[in-house]
C-alpha cells in the first residue's frame, strides 16, 4: 500500500510537493526524507518566493509611476485649460469696456447732436420770432401812416387818389 504525504512551502501557498511513500518506510524516516527535500526545495521556493518579490515591487513601481505620469499630465492640462479659460475672460472683459467706451462715445455724440439740433430749433424759432416782430411793426407803421394819411384828407377835405389799388 502507498501513503501520499502533502508538503507546502511555508512561503508561498502556490506550490505543492506530493511525497509518494511506500509503505516499508518507518515515519520517522519519511520525515527525514521529506524534510531533506523540504531543504532543497525551500531554497528553491525562497528563489521563486523572490523573484516573485521582485516582480510585485517591479509591477508596484511601474504602476506608480504610471499614476505619477497621469497625474502630471492632468495637472498641465488643467493647468492649460486654466489658463486658456483666464485668457478668455481677459480678452472678453477688454472687448466689453470697449463695447461699453464705443457705447459712451455715441451716448455723448448723440447728446453733442441733440444739443445742436435744439440750439437750431431755438434759433429758427427766435428769427421767426423776429421776422413777425417786424412785421407787426411795418403793420402797426403802415396803419399809422395810413391814419395819419386819412387824418390829412379829413382835414384838407379831398380825396384820395387812389381809392383802391386794385381798380
Amino acid at each position: 500500500m502507498v501513503s501520499v504525504a502533502y508538503v507546502f512551502s511555508h512561503r508561498s501557498t502556490r506550490f505543492m510537493y506530493f511525497h509518494i511513500l511506500p509503505l516499508t518506510e518507518t515515519p520517522d524516516s519519511a520525515k527525514k526524507k521529506i524534510s531533506g527535500e523540504k531543504k532543497i526545495s525551500g531554497s528553491h521556493d525562497r528563489d521563486v518566493a523572490l523573484a516573485e518579490v521582485e516582480k510585485e515591487k517591479r509591477e508596484s513601481f511601474i504602476k506608480a509611476w504610471e499614476e505619477s505620469e497621469k497625474t502630471k499630465a492632468e495637472n498641465k492640462a488643467q493647468k492649460k485649460l486654466s489658463a486658456v479659460a483666464a485668457w478668455e475672460n481677459s480678452k472678453k472683459a477688454s472687448l466689453e469696456a470697449k463695447l461699453k467706451k464705443i457705447e459712451e462715445q455715441l451716448e455723448r455724440k448723440k447728446a453733442e447732436y441733440a444739443e445742436k439740433m435744439k440750439n437750431k430749433v431755438a434759433l429758427v424759432h427766435k428769427e421767426a420770432e423776429e421776422k413777425r416782430a417786424m412785421v407787426e411793426a411795418r403793420r402797426g407803421e403802415d396803419v399809422l401812416k395810413a391814419e395819419e394819411i386819412a387824418a390829412k384828407y379829413r382835414a384838407t377835405g379831398t380825396t384820395p387818389k387812389k381809392l383802391l389799388g386794385c381798380f
